[in-house]
């Protein structure tokens, strides 16, 4: 005869063990999405970001007609490129959108990613984040109740000389409808999902532009995740199961009068040569060479392989591919900043300041190429190169005053002069960019007692010194390179 093993009682959690536990879930519960974000206190940490004026401006080509239809062209919307392989965009508050490199990498014709931009503003439109907030807090109010419900449970047994069965009863009353909140709210999330499909589709037809593009996109999304979804809880899911997704919009895009709507030829090389830079500037010169063999006499591939030449092969050999690419656009900003950029990496100041001023005077309205050229003129270590590099910092800080780098240089800068009170402030500021207030207000402290009080100098360090908290800005506390960077990790290795 077989006897049943007795069981083994489950021992009883004590009450202040559950409150912990729940209040920790409580705190998730009550934070923004897991997100990476830029941390305040230091560089280095944060989104590791790239800043490059070409892709930029590209995307602020992409953006504006969508941003205009949607009501959100006077916010000042910018998209900020993040240096991950994963195919990925999100937003997180209502004046940026974030962008990997993956997805631009990825994203054969412009169509595709500005679908995406379409989704994310659609987001933004719909106030998504407040809502998402709300409902959060809604959550956290519900964790509160059944935390209460469950201890109250717990001591009501305890004192009834019950404290196992009440262990297990009141853990119960704590589990079950945090299980509850959690769906409701990834339901939610889901909902919201879905509102930004309709709302981007919407955007497109005000725009005139194909919905194709984002379907494509969310249909390989759908391949990809064919295998993994079967194994998926579609409850345990932000985003709506991919089949699911992808048939939503397919009713959604019958709606869409320009289906057959294709990119303009300029557009479309403009997107190939953004994919091109990115691969000579992320990838590894063999990937390059295979992507874009010798053979091939595209404009994105000799830029590509220009890009790679400098940052791998002789100086010489890469001036001579970007000299090409010069001659055959000798208007393309984009192509001076190269060949300047490759100049002042080499420890070539003098030689990048010509085709950096270049670049400068074709493409006025980009910060990041004056902050380059401020860079070399300072890099040149010549007194006679202060003044102009002063006033193009100047004007760039106007345009990128989160960006720490444009502060260092004019410190700088105004150090070649020997003008101690305004490279201290400079300094203060580029530290107050990083989020680093202890050193923001040292420096603005000495800064203050050099400059005539009551000064406009003098008014702007008394302000950093006063300051009780600050935040690095996404620029700030962030890994970012003007450039790309040499050093940015290759797309084909392990995601960010």
């Amino acid at each position: 005869m077989d006897l049943e093993r007795p069981s083994r009682p489950r021992r009883a959690i004590p009450a202040s063990r559950a409150i912990a536990l729940l209040t920790a879930t409580a705190l998730v519960l009550s934070g923004q999405p897991s997100f990476a974000q830029p941390k305040p206190g230091g560089p280095g940490n944060g989104l590791p970001l790239i800043r490059d004026s070409e892709i930029e401006q590209l995307l602020r080509d992409y953006t504006a007609p969508i941003l205009k239809v949607a009501g959100l062209s006077q916010q000042n919307v910018k998209v900020v490129l993040i240096n991950a392989r994963v195919f990925n965009a999100f937003v997180m508050d209502g004046r940026h959108i974030f962008i990997n490199v993956g997805a631009l990498y990825d994203s054969k014709t412009p169509n595709e990613i500005i679908g995406v931009l379409a989704h994310e503003t659609g987001h933004m439109a719909g106030g998504h984040l407040s809502r998402l907030r709300e409902q959060l807090a809604n959550a956290q109010t519900a964790s509160i109740i059944a935390l209460l419900l469950g201890v109250g449970a717990m001591v009501g047994g305890a004192a009834a000389g019950r404290s196992n069965e009440a262990g297990q009863i009141g853990m119960a009353a704590i589990q079950g409808p945090q299980e509850m909140i959690r769906r409701n709210l990834l339901s939610y999330v889901r909902a919201q999902e879905e509102s930004a499909d309709r709302a981007a589709v919407k955007f497109l037809n005000a725009t005139g532009q194909s919905a194709k593009g984002m379907q494509d996109t969310f249909k390989r999304f759908a391949d990809d995740m064919l295998v993994i979804a079967s194994r998926v809880d579609p409850y345990q899911q932000t985003h709506p199961m991919p089949k699911e997704r992808v048939i939503a919009l397919e009713e959604l895009v019958k709606t869409n009068p320009y289906w057959d709507k294709k990119d303009p030829p300029e557009l479309q090389l403009r997107h190939d040569m953004m994919r091109a830079k990115l691969a000579g500037f992320l990838e590894r010169p063999d990937t390059v060479a295979r992507r874009y063999p010798s053979t091939d006499m595209s404009l994105p591939a000799r830029y590509a392989r220009a890009i790679a030449a400098y940052r791998y092969g002789e100086l010489s050999g890469a001036l001579a591919q970007i000299d090409a690419l010069i001659q055959t656009q000798p208007n393309n900003p984009y192509f001076h900043e190269l060949k300047g950029q490759a100049l002042l990496e080499s420890a070539h100041p003098v030689q990048a300041i010509a085709p950096l001023r270049r670049a400068a005077a074709l493409a006025p309205n980009a910060p990041l190429i004056r902050v380059m050229l401020g860079q070399a003129l300072v890099a040149t270590g010549e007194n006679r190169y202060s003044d102009e590099a002063i006033s193009l910092l100047r004007v760039a800080m106007q345009r990128e005053p989160e960006t720490p780098e444009v502060y260092s240089q004019l410190a700088m800068a105004y150090g070649r002069k020997g003008d101690v009170a305004e490279a201290d402030l400079a300094s203060a500021q580029a530290a107050l960019a990083r989020g680093d207030m202890k050193t923001a207000r040292e420096l603005a402290a000495r800064a203050k007692t050099r400059f005539p009080t009551g000064s406009p100098g003098w008014v702007r360090s008394d302000d950093i010194v006063g300051l009780k908290e600050v935040k690095a800005g996404f620029f700030g506390g962030s890994r970012f390179t003007i450039g790309p960077a040499r050093s940015g990790s290759s797309l084909t290795g392990p995601s960010q």
